[in-house]
């Protein structure tokens, strides 16, 4: 291969030009080291490179659905037996602390009646106060007390409240009734209007002098219209919640 380069190498030497000066051996060489030599053999393989830098952190994949739930497991094991009940002694007990109850329930009541002098049902409470005060100051002192003048909103606090005054031996007494911010629109003494149910007297209300705003009851459980500014006895109402 390396003589067959060489003639070749000669051959083109042969052909330039007579008028330049005629090239040496060693120019040949020269010209012949131009020429690419064969492949070499391949050279051994190099270290391996560093680690390159962390690539970016790729999207959130979408969530999975949830997977079905398993199986139920198997029952545990029994617990230990329970202390055994002593029924017949708990009754027992029990039924004392209720007739007990039962007991004290009544003497309060009995107190409320007999000393404290108040009436009441299952959800009102009711005291006659027997101080004579004007309607505004009736209404003022049953508020200081935590409650309201007595509205007889049915037939049966009516009656309950009639009795008490004439077992109080009283002729008549406030109760929360009014027509204060509208003639003639009478509304009880916690603003809420007044439905179907009145006790008035006959021939009232008629609002003599025009000045008559305020409700009296009389012990017979009639109503009246009367003057605010005069002065009487009053009757109190409150909720048992509140008490």
């Amino acid at each position: 291969m390396r003589r067959g380069l060489a003639l070749l190498g000669l051959a083109f030497l042969w052909l330039l030009p007579s008028g330049r000066p005629q090239q040496t051996a060693e120019d040949a060489c020269s010209l012949h080291i131009l020429v690419p030599g064969l492949k070499g053999d391949a050279g051994q393989k190099g270290d391996k490179g560093a680690p390159g830098r962390p690539g970016r952190v790729g999207p959130t994949g979408e969530k999975g659905e949830k997977g079905d739930s398993g199986d139920i497991g198997p029952p545990g094991p029994n617990g230990e037996p329970g202390i055994p009940c002593e029924c017949s002694q708990l009754r027992k007990a029990i039924g004392e602390t209720d007739n007990q109850v039962s007991q004290l329930t009544a003497e309060l009541k009995f107190i409320k009646n007999a000393v404290a002098g108040v009436r009441e049902t299952d959800s009102k409470i009711y005291l006659l106060v027997k101080e004579e005060k004007r309607y505004v100051d009736a209404q003022l002192s049953c508020q200081g007390r935590g409650g309201t003048l007595g509205m007889p909103k049915d037939e049966a606090a009516n009656g309950l409240m009639a009795a008490y005054i004439a077992q109080a031996g009283l002729a008549r007494v406030f109760i929360g009734i009014n027509d204060l911010e509208r003639e003639g629109t009478f509304v009880y003494s916690d603003r809420s209007p007044m439905q179907t149910f009145n006790k008035w007297r006959s021939g009232e209300p008629n609002n003599a002098y025009d000045e008559e705003d305020c409700v009296e009851m009389v012990a017979s459980g009639g109503w009246n219209d009367v003057a605010c500014h005069v002065t009487m006895h009053f009757l109190c109402e409150f909720d048992k919640e509140h008490v």
